[in-house]
């Protein structure tokens, strides 16, 4: 998504472009952008100069809803991934309420960056190129 975002104005990007300059394999790419797609994220062009796009701006974008998306559930234990929590043990569990702050402190974190936020990190960094 971050490599969408940087490359915005370029129009569509393909997968084996992404799998290249990431070091990600295509097929790991191929399993999660249809997810992406699904909910709205990217746009798809086929053909030969087909790829992706994000379908909205890079701020509109949240790493939890990203993560959310391509890796599931952000709970830091299996029984808080679904509500009502049906885990037996839930009334008498002493460590469920540390789970819940951290499950808490967690998903905040996350919701609050955008992929806007990650570029303009970078850019005051200084690690990006110019090309002229």
């Amino acid at each position: 998504m971050l490599d969408l975002a940087q490359r915005r104005d370029e129009g569509f990007i393909s997968l084996k472009d992404i799998s290249k300059r990431q070091d990600i394999s295509k097929k790991y790419l191929e399993q999660i952008v249809p997810a992406l797609s699904k909910a709205g994220m990217l746009v798809a062009n086929r053909g030969f100069l087909g790829g992706y796009r994000l379908a909205d701006t890079p701020d509109k974008y949240t790493v939890g809803e990203i993560l959310r998306l391509t890796e599931g559930s952000l709970a830091p234990i299996a029984c808080l991934e679904r509500e009502p929590n049906d885990c037996p043990h839930c009334g008498e569990c002493i460590t469920l309420s540390m789970w819940q702050g951290l499950y808490g402190v967690i998903t905040e974190y996350l919701n609050g960056i955008t992929l806007q936020d990650m570029l303009d990190k970078y850019k005051e960094s200084g690690n990006f190129d110019y090309v002229i």
